[in-house]
C-alpha cells in the first residue's frame, strides 16, 4: 500500500513550516553563499541534501532511535557538530580572501563541509524520531514509508535551502569588496560561532 496523498500533503507541510524556522543549514547556506557566491552555497546545498538523505535512511533503518536512546552515543554526535562548526569558524578567521568565482576543487570543500555539517546534526535526528513516525501507516511497510517521506523532506529542504542561496549570493559583491574583505572572514567566524552555540543550547 502506497502513502496517502493527503499523508504525503500534510507531511510535506509540516516540513516546510520547519524548514522555515531559522536553524543551522538555513544560517550556514545564507554566509556561505553571501560570503562566497552562488557556487559555493548550490556546492553546499548538494552536501547537505545527502546528508539529510543519509540520516533519513539510517531512520529508516532504526539507527536514529538507536542514537536517541544512547546519551553517550547523542553527545558525541550534539558536541561533535558542535565542534566541526567552531573549526569552519576558525577556518573562515584565518581565511580572508574574496574569489569572485569559486575553483572546481572548491566546490568539493563546500559540499563535504555541507555534508559532514548535517551528519554531525542532532537536529536532524530529532526530527526523524519525533516528527516523522506519526505520519507512519502501521499497516503497511514502515522501512519503505520512512524512506519516501524523508526522500519528500530532503526535496522540501532542498528548496528552500536552494530560495536562501539564491537571495544571500547577491551579497557577494559586499564581502568582496576589498575595503570590507579583510573584515568579513571575521564576520563570518562570528556568525559560525553563533550557529554553534544555538545548536548546543537548542540540543541540551
Amino acid at each position: 500500500m502506497g502513502i496517502a496523498l493527503q499523508t504525503v500533503i500534510e507531511f510535506a507541510l509540516t516540513c516546510l513550516l520547519i524548514e522555515l524556522t531559522p536553524g543551522p543549514n538555513m544560517t550556514y547556506l545564507a554566509l556561505v553563499s553571501a560570503r562566497d557566491g552562488h557556487r559555493a552555497g548550490f556546492a553546499a546545498i548538494a552536501g547537505v541534501a545527502l546528508g539529510l538523505e543519509i540520516i533519513g535512511l539510517a531512520a529508516a533503518l532504526g539507527l536514529a532511535e538507536t542514537v536517541a536512546a544512547s546519551p553517550r552515543v547523542f553527545a558525541v554526535l550534539r558536541w561533535g557538530g558542535v565542534a566541526y562548526l567552531c573549526w569552519l569558524a576558525w577556518e573562515a578567521w584565518r581565511d580572508n580572501v574574496a574569489r569572485d568565482e569559486t575553483p572546481a576543487n572548491g566546490d568539493k570543500r563546500y559540499f563535504v563541509k555541507g555534508l559532514i555539517t548535517n551528519l554531525l546534526n542532532p537536529k536532524a535526528a530529532i526530527f526523524y524520531i519525533a516528527v516523522l513516525p506519526p505520519f507512519l501507516d502501521p499497516g503497511s511497510n514502515m522501512a519503505a514509508q520512512a524512506a519516501a517521506l524523508s526522500t519528500l523532506y530532503v526535496l522540501v529542504a532542498t528548496a528552500i535551502h536552494v530560495t536562501i542561496v539564491s537571495l544571500a549570493g547577491y551579497l557577494r559583491p559586499v564581502f568582496a569588496n576589498p575595503r570590507v574583505m579583510g573584515v568579513s572572514g571575521k564576520l563570518f567566524a562570528g556568525a559560525l560561532v553563533g550557529v554553534a552555540a544555538w545548536l548546543a543550547w537548542s540540543t541540551r
